[in-house]
């Protein structure tokens, strides 16, 4: 098991430095990208961007660049934006890492339990009302952009209903640390949490009904019922467990995805500067620096994610402790 571990946990290490080779090509090395260009501006003078080249290291070998990228990133961490003179790179990261998990973190425990709540009710209840019902409510919610509910959502409790007492407590848009005031933070984010999470509670309530029904017609099942053992604990003991792994899966990799800026919409929607939004303004205007950071931060919590995945399927599925 710990050589197991081990060894994925050095196939991590090769996937990020893949990651990091690869989008350092892609920025710094394609042809007809000149970062030079857009670091001394509009008509500069052949002069001036041969300077711009000597001070950036850009007339440099490209793996003499990349590594001294990597040093200024992870080893002296003073790597600056291109567009914001003397903005460093990491400690602009690291400020919207934290907004960025408290959207996604508290999201992720409402569309875990609303999931959980909906699978298993639907896969008990499988073609009464209750179970089309379900369905139907998750079929919207999947439907609903997340952008356009957020919306919404800000139409509702920032303008017409704010001076009512239903959302007379919602404030401003914008984040509040947690460290700073918690119930700011949470009055700031629960909105957004119920936003996000609406996608995500009719997409895993879904699959973990559909896993539930195929799993309560194995023989494993039906053993247990021959045996005498409740339906109620069939259903969450052997049924649950087993339907489970398709659902952690999807969670890891959603909750990597999403941490590292797939948040974007819902952060844009309400005014949270998180990864995702500061990735898209990098985008805007091609900070390379900025966009090397964040590309590098995603891959690392989408990694991560897989990793943990991996831990959880031998937990929760001990047929996989033999694969």
């Amino acid at each position: 098991m710990i050589a197991a571990l081990v060894a994925r946990l050095a196939q991590m290490l090769l996937v990020m430095f893949g990651i990091s080779i690869v989008a350092f090509l892609i920025f710094f090395a394609t042809p007809g990208a000149d970062p030079s260009a857009r670091i001394a501006g509009r008509n500069a003078s052949q002069e001036t961007l041969r300077q711009v080249r000597h001070d950036f290291g850009l007339d440099r070998p490209l793996p003499v660049q990349y590594a001294l990228m990597m040093k200024r990133l992870f080893i002296s961490r003073d790597l600056t934006s291109f567009v914001n003179r003397g903005q460093k790179v990491i400690p602009t990261v690291m400020r919207a890492i934290p907004i960025t998990l408290s959207l996604v973190g508290g999201a992720a425990v409402l569309w875990v339990l609303g999931g959980l709540v909906v699978g298993v009710v639907a896969g008990a209840t499988r073609g009464s009302a209750i179970d089309r019902t379900l369905m139907i409510l998750s079929l919207i919610g999947i439907s609903m952009p997340v952008f356009w509910l957020g919306e919404v959502a800000n139409l509702l409790t920032q303008s017409r209903w704010h001076d009512t007492w239903v959302f007379s407590w919602v404030p401003a848009l914008g984040y509040v640390p947690l460290t700073v005031d918690p119930w700011g933070w949470f009055k700031a984010l629960v909105i957004p949490w119920f936003t996000l999470a609406t996608l995500y509670v009719g997409l895993y309530g879904r699959v973990l009904r559909a896993n539930l029904i195929e799993t309560m017609q194995e023989d494993f099942v039906r053993t247990a019922r021959a045996k005498g053992i409740g339906e109620a604990r069939v259903l969450l003991n052997h049924g649950l467990r087993t339907s489970l792994v398709a659902f952690v899966t999807m969670f890891g990799l959603d909750f990597g995805a999403l941490v590292g800026g797939g948040a974007l919409l819902t952060e844009v929607v309400f005014g949270l500067q998180g990864v995702g939004k500061l990735t898209y303004d990098a985008l805007q205007t091609l900070d390379l620096p900025m966009i090397l950071a964040n590309v590098i931060y995603a891959s690392f919590f989408v990694v991560m994610a897989n990793f943990v995945v991996d831990i959880l399927h031998v937990v929760i599925d001990p047929r996989a402790r033999d694969a």
